[in-house]
């Protein structure tokens, strides 16, 4: 399934889950699961917004943008960590005034097995989502399935918490889950905000991709340009692509098919081990050296 496919098939448990939870606060009145129907209103916003990214992101290069439009999956996972972090105040508000005014709950047979089942489809969900976003290396696609696995555990601790008020009769315990909920979304929320700000400001591959990009590189130039020599390399990540730039220095009696069967060969190598890799190799010929020492 592509990353399109998967948004929206979010986009329809978010669905299912808004209801199922929202029946769930209705039978129950519980501000914890009130605090849980608001993050799947959040689970929705976010998948909808991502789906119009994906496919700004996936546009091919055009004028305005030559290097195409990849790095507009970061704005999405920026808009879904502010989104979690709007929702953990609204949740944090709804405690606080439950602690105020405490509730009776009622009904806790049906809401705890409507936040069971929705919990289990988003669990079921973000399994196959975060597995699907290492295949195609995909913030978006991992920004969601992190996101539905904090509203996993989110609604694993409402269930117990809610337990406990039904066997304690502590009814202070509603809204304390409810402010423990707005704590751990903020935590993901912010996290979701800084990773979208660091893929803005172009960073560079993993350490081990780096060392294999290196490894492939010099081999390449030890077994038939040994007389080359990569001055700078530098990579970066844009949004589910990757981009490497080569400086290589070459003697100066190299001629110029010569330099030029240097680049495709680097070309071939990288491209063989990363087949989404864009790679620039910029040759540049040595001065020449006359017999005294001095530049020729």
């Amino acid at each position: 399934m592509q990353v399109s496919g998967f948004l929206k098939l979010s986009a329809a448990v978010a669905v299912a889950t808004i209801v199922l939870k929202t029946a769930a606060w209705y039978f129950t009145g519980s501000v914890g699961l009130l605090s849980d129907a608001l993050e799947s209103f959040v689970n929705l916003a976010a998948a909808v917004f991502a789906l119009w990214i994906v496919s700004i992101a996936h546009a091919p290069p055009d004028a305005e943008h030559p290097f195409g439009h990849s790095k507009a999956e970061y704005f999405s996972a920026g808009f879904e960590g502010f989104l979690i972090l709007g929702a953990a105040v609204g949740i944090g508000w709804a405690a606080v005034d439950r602690f105020l005014h405490p509730q009776a709950l009622a009904s806790l047979g049906w809401g705890l097995a409507l936040s069971v089942v929705s919990s289990a489809m988003n669990g079921l969900l973000a399994w196959r989502m975060l597995s699907a976003s290492r295949a195609h290396r995909s913030i978006v696609l991992e920004a969601d399935a992190r996101h539905l696995f904090t509203d996993v555990w989110t609604s694993a601790g409402v269930v117990a918490g809610l337990m406990l008020v039904s066997v304690t009769g502590w009814l202070w315990l509603d809204p304390l889950l409810a402010i423990g909920v707005a704590l751990n979304i903020t935590r993901e929320g912010a996290s979701l905000v800084r990773r979208s700000v660091d893929g803005l400001m172009d960073r560079a591959l993993p350490l081990d991709e780096q060392t294999r990009v290196r490894q492939i590189v010099a081999q390449t130039l030890a077994e038939h340009h040994d007389e080359a020599a990569v001055v700078t390399l530098r990579t970066r990540i844009a949004g589910s692509r990757r981009h490497a730039e080569l400086r290589c220095d070459v003697p100066p009696h190299w001629t110029v098919l010569r330099a030029a069967q240097l680049r495709t060969d680097l070309l071939k190598a990288l491209h063989a081990a990363f087949e989404d890799m864009d790679v620039l190799v910029d040759i540049h010929p040595l001065p020449a050296v006359t017999a005294g020492g001095e530049l020729a």
